[in-house]
């Protein structure tokens, strides 16, 4: 079973197109969508377990140039 994530992502002014191109190419993202409000990008990811979400936030996601901020939602169920 996966564990599936919402990724809740502020971009800098002028860096969401670029962010969302390379968040999209991504292993283990399912999809990412261009929303109003106060987040820019809400990728949708599924992983094998919680520490490959947190490793693929931290170590992939988090290192992408334009991304400010993000805040990860844990899917409990579907």
């Amino acid at each position: 079973m996966s564990t599936k994530a919402f990724i809740l992502i502020e971009t800098g002014v002028g860096t969401t197109q670029s962010a969302y191109e390379s968040l999209i190419n991504m292993k283990d993202v399912v999809s990412v969508d261009l929303v109003t409000g106060p987040y820019d990008l809400i990728a949708v990811i599924a992983s094998s377990d919680l520490n490959a979400v947190g490793d693929l936030v931290t170590n992939q996601i988090h290192t992408i140039s334009g991304i400010v901020r993000t805040v990860t939602c844990l899917g409990i169920k579907e």
